[in-house]
């Protein structure tokens, strides 16, 4: 096997490897959150301590789960870097313009219904996915 088809199947090995971990993290992060969004009401009746500790299990997942997608993304190539980080100043930008939008339209009473977090969330991701998505498709 020549040194350039070596170091390819060891990058796309760690590639996976990095998308995997990404992927647990991911899950148990999503999970530590219902489980601190639903665990006081449903699983411990409101106890302040299981609940402040059920938060703070969700905060140090979510840091692991920064910490792989940065590992991920340290390790693409300059091309796949590029196509994350435009998908995400997109998504930021969006998110942040439309969000505060969407929170004024509930504050002046423009909506019948409250403007929420988890709303804005799914569309930040929803953008995110969108841009990764024509990114790459760009590249071809």
């Amino acid at each position: 096997m020549s040194q350039k088809s070596l170091e390819s199947s060891q990058w796309t090995t760690r590639q996976n490897r990095n998308a995997r971990a990404l992927a647990r993290w991911t899950t148990a992060w999503v999970l530590s959150l219902a489980l601190a969004q639903f665990g006081p009401r449903f699983l411990w009746d409101e106890a302040t301590l299981l609940s402040s500790i059920g938060i703070a299990l969700n905060l140090a997942i979510g840091i692991g789960m920064i910490l792989a997608n940065r590992r991920l993304i340290m390790d693409l190539d300059e091309m796949q870097r590029q196509v994350q980080l435009e998908a995400m100043a997109f998504a930021l930008g969006i998110g942040l313009v439309f969000g505060l939008a969407y929170a004024m339209l509930d504050t002046v009473n423009l909506i019948s219904f409250d403007a929420r977090i988890p709303e804005l969330a799914a569309f930040i991701a929803l953008v995110f996915m969108a841009s990764v998505f024509r990114g790459t498709r760009r590249l071809k």
